[in-house]
C-alpha cells in the first residue's frame, strides 16, 4: 500500500516527549514523510487576540522529515495537502502533537480530500487538557475509523 506519514508540529515550543522523537524516527526513509511545523502569524489566525496565547514566530520541525510546511492555525495549509495528494498515496499516516486539535483537524482535512486519514495511535500525544490523546483518538475513530500503531507499520515492513 502506498502510504505518507504527516508529522504534526513536533517542535520545540510544544515540548515532544523523548520517546515520540525517537518512534516517529523509526519511520523515516520507508515513505514519504512531511511535517507541519506551527508558527504565528497574527494576521493570519489572531491566536493572541482570541486565547491569550501564540506559538512562536519562527519555528522548526524537531523531526527530519522530507518536506516541512510552515502552518498559522490548526489545520494543514492548501500547499501541505497539494503536495500529500500529488504522491498519489493510498492512505496518509498521521501522527504529532495535539491529538484533539491540531491532529484531529488535520484528520477532517485529509479526510474532505479522500485521502484516507489513518492515525498512528502511539505516536501522538494530546494537549495539557488530556496529554494522553486519549479524547483525540477516540475522536478520530469516530470520525474517520482507521488507526494503526508503529508495531503494526512495522510488521508490515518484514
Amino acid at each position: 500500500m502506498r502510504q505518507a506519514l504527516l508529522i504534526v508540529d513536533v517542535q520545540p515550543s510544544f515540548s515532544p516527549p523523548a520517546w515520540l522523537l525517537r518512534d516517529i524516527s523509526r519511520l523515516l526513509g520507508h515513505m514519504p514523510t512531511v511535517a507541519t511545523v506551527e508558527c504565528h502569524d497574527e494576521a493570519i489566525t489572531p491566536f493572541q487576540m482570541q486565547l491569550g496565547w501564540r506559538p512562536p514566530k519562527q519555528e522548526r520541525s524537531l523531526i527530519a522529515a522530507d518536506r516541512q510546511f510552515v502552518k498559522h492555525g490548526y489545520r494543514p495549509t492548501d500547499e501541505v495537502l497539494n503536495h500529500l495528494r500529488r504522491l498519489a498515496t493510498e492512505r496518509v499516516l498521521v501522527c504529532g502533537i495535539q491529538t484533539e486539535t491540531c491532529v484531529l483537524a488535520a484528520g477532517f482535512a485529509l479526510f474532505d480530500l479522500g485521502l484516507r486519514p489513518t492515525l498512528v495511535t502511539d505516536l501522538t500525544v494530546g494537549s495539557s487538557l488530556d496529554p494522553s490523546g486519549a479524547l483525540g483518538i477516540r475522536l478520530w475513530r469516530h470520525h474517520f475509523g482507521h488507526t494503526t500503531t508503529l508495531a503494526e507499520l512495522l510488521a508490515t515492513r518484514t
